[in-house]
Formats: structure tokens, sequence, C-alpha cells
């Protein structure tokens, strides 16, 4: 199969929809929300409660998001998700009272399905084909900077603008970037399908029926268990980083240290990009979530050593940084193109699903066993996400073993 390259302008242009999209959809809700529950006369806990539903309703739809992917174009489907985005997040800015604001979070976040990472990556393998992956460490990296960008802006905003205007901005940068950037790459993906069509194909694929294999094979399934775990482990952390490090003893350094968290995952997603082109996606995957779990402990045996807490931030800023680039690439390595889509949105699906329960599933921990149990238990999950992982390397390994063998009796 002839596979192409995708244009540099490409990358770029849809990293700056990601930048948008992670920044107005996700990374500033946090930053508004106080101000969304004193008008709205309501708990700051239930504006952020009415979040991590629109996330679990999300987690349900990135399937089918990932399957009309495959079937109509990433790019294609990025134009409508850019004026569902921009329209949910006018009906934020004008909602009335508390329905209509949660009618529109939870819109925000199913047109976020459809111009997010999970549809980003179908856009550059239906661009690039395999050779697509070192095309989503490009677009992971640049992405990486959303929360770099968004949290101080949206501060600045709140200087001047109430949370209503400010939603009302993000729509706009929808509307008027989002969406003629998404319109160009439907048009460019159709060109490269168009030419790809046009081209005189091989007889037979060239790719081992391990990458042939699809729906929900044991490996596939043991890969959806691999990721939602890693998505609990990150979540559960994540969520409450700041009060976590502050319960453990560290005061007033929490801050500085959750800090060099956003800046070790750029540094982990710019390092595999200039020495991890040989590297196979499934040892990155066992590295990054090695890395977590490394993290973790280091605190655990450290704590309350502001050294140690330093040295878990970076290594589990560098775990979460790479898990980005494999939840994209791993799939493409092991099942190639054809379903891609739909296989990113399933996973993407068990990331979410974990994801929105494990900040809740966390505080019970903590409540009932106390902080330094509840992190031992999350390592010991982590732990078992790296077995996950293992289990796909060996059946990988197993696979490739195999399959000569039936070339040779087949012959």
């Amino acid at each position: 199969m002839s596979e192409g390259k995708v244009p540099a302008a490409a990358i770029w242009a849809l990293g700056a929809t990601q930048i948008i999209g992670y920044g107005t959809l996700y990374y500033s809700y946090s930053m508004l929300a106080p101000a969304v529950a004193t008008e709205l006369a309501w708990s700051q806990q239930w504006v952020l409660a009415v979040f991590s539903l629109a996330l679990f309703a999300s987690a349900l739809v990135a399937p089918v998001a990932g399957h009309l992917a495959d079937r109509f174009g990433a790019g294609k489907m990025m134009v409508p998700g850019s004026a569902a985005a921009a329209a949910a997040l006018l009906l934020c800015a004008l909602a009335p009272g508390r329905l209509g604001f949660t009618v529109g979070v939870l819109a925000m976040e199913l047109a976020a399905c459809f111009v997010l990472y999970s549809t980003a990556f179908v856009a550059l393998v239906q661009l690039g084909g395999s050779n697509a992956q070192r095309s989503i460490t490009h677009l992971t990296l640049i992405a990486g900077f959303a929360s770099t960008l968004f949290w101080p802006l949206t501060a600045m905003l709140q200087d001047h603008l109430s949370w209503r205007e400010i939603f009302a901005v993000f729509a706009v940068l929808h509307l008027a970037v989002c969406l003629p950037i998404h319109a160009w790459l439907a048009r460019l993906s159709r060109h490269v399908r168009e030419n790809r069509d046009n081209r005189t194909e091989p007889p037979e694929s060239k790719e081992p029926a391990s990458r042939q294999r699809s729906g929900m094979s044991p490996l596939f399934l043991l890969m959806l268990a691999a990721f939602a775990i890693e998505g609990f482990v990150l979540s559960a952390v994540l969520v409450q980083m700041v009060p976590l490090l502050a319960a453990i003893g560290l005061g007033a350094s929490s801050v500085f240290v959750a800090t060099l968290f956003g800046p070790s995952q750029v540094a982990s997603r710019l390092i595999n990009m200039l020495f991890g082109n040989a590297l196979r996606q499934t040892w990155l995957a066992l590295g990054a979530t090695g890395a977590l779990c490394a993290g973790l402990m280091v605190l655990l045996l450290s704590a309350p050593a502001l050294s140690g807490a330093i040295l878990f931030a970076i290594l589990f800023g560098l775990g979460s940084g790479l898990m980005s680039i494999v939840g994209g690439t791993l799939p493409l390595e092991v099942f190639g193109r054809d379903g891609y889509g739909a296989r990113v949105g399933w996973i993407t699906a068990a990331r979410q699903f974990s994801s929105a329960f494990a900040p809740f599933g966390f505080a019970l921990m903590t409540t009932g066993l106390g902080v330094f149990p509840a992190l031992w238990i999350n390592a010991s999950i982590g732990i078992a996400g790296i077995a996950a992982f293992a289990g796909i390397v060996i059946m990988q390994a197993r696979s490739r073993k195999i399959e000569p063998r039936l070339g040779m009796e087949i012959a």
C-alpha cells in the first residue's frame, strides 16, 4: 500500500485547533466554575459534577464518532463538530439557569468527541496512513501547550469579562479559527483519498495477519483494559494533585511541584519526537505506564521530602505525555489503518469511563483509608496496567512467530 507524508501545514493547523479545543472545552472549565456557581446559586461541586457527567456521556459517544470518522472522513466530521462546539459554548453563555447550563455543557463535551484527539488522530492517519505515527507525536507536542496558553488567557479574560462573555468568545474562536481549518483539512483528505484510489495498488496486502484483525479480538480487549487502567491512575491523581500533595505534608510547595507536571508532559513528547523513531509503540506504552508507577512509588517512599515530590511530578508528567501519544500510535502499529477510527474511539471511551469514576473512587479511598493507603492502591492499579501492556507485547511476539509458520504451510 502506498503511503504518503502528512503535510507540515496540516499538522500545525490541526495543532492550532487542538489547542483551542482543549483550552476551551476542557482546561478553562475549572477556572470558570466558581463564577458559574456564584451566579447560578449552585455549589461549585455540582458545577464540576456536571462536567464529569458530560465527560461520561462523551465516552458513550466516542466509538460512534470514531466509526463515523472511518466512514465519512475525519476532516468531514470535524467541520460540523466545530459548529456544534461553538453552538454548545454559546448555549452555556446564554443559559438562563442550571438546566440550560447543564444541557450546554453536555452538548459541549459531545461535540468534543468530533474535534479533539480521537478524531484528529484519524485525520492524520487518513492523510498519511501508517506514516502518521510521527505526525501524531508532532500533534501532541503542539497541543501540549493548550493548558499553558489557556489557563493564563482565561485568567486574563476574567479580569475584563464575565464567564458568559468568555464562553461567547470561545464560541467565536471555534467558528472563526477551527471551522475553516477543519473545512480545509476535509478538502485535503478528500484530495489525498482520490489520489490514493487512482493509484495502482498491489494485488494483495503486505500487512501481517496480526494487523488485519479487526473487531473485539482478545488483543484489542486487552488494549482497552490497559488504557482504562492508565486512565484511572492518571485521573485519580491529576484532578486533585495540589490538595493531594498538601495532604502528604508538602504545604505551600504543593503548587510549585504541581506546576512541573505540564512542562514534563511537553518534554516527554519532544524527547520522543527527537529520539523515539525506532522505538516500537508497545514498548513506549510500557515505559509510559512504568513512569506513572515509578512516580507514585517515589512519592510514597520519599514523602514529605520536596526532592521526592519534584521527581514524582516529573515522572508522572513524562508518563502522561507519552500516554497521549500511544493512545493514537499503538492501535495503528498493532492493527493498521483499516478501522482505525473506531478503535481509537473505543480506546477514548475506555479511558474516559475510568477517568470519570477515578476522582470519586480515589476520594472515597482517601476518606475511608487515608492518603497513603489510597496512593498505594493507585500504584498497585498502575502495576496492573504495566502487566496489561506487557501482555500485548507477549501476544504480538507469539503472533509474529505463528505467522511465518502459517505462510510456510500455505505455500
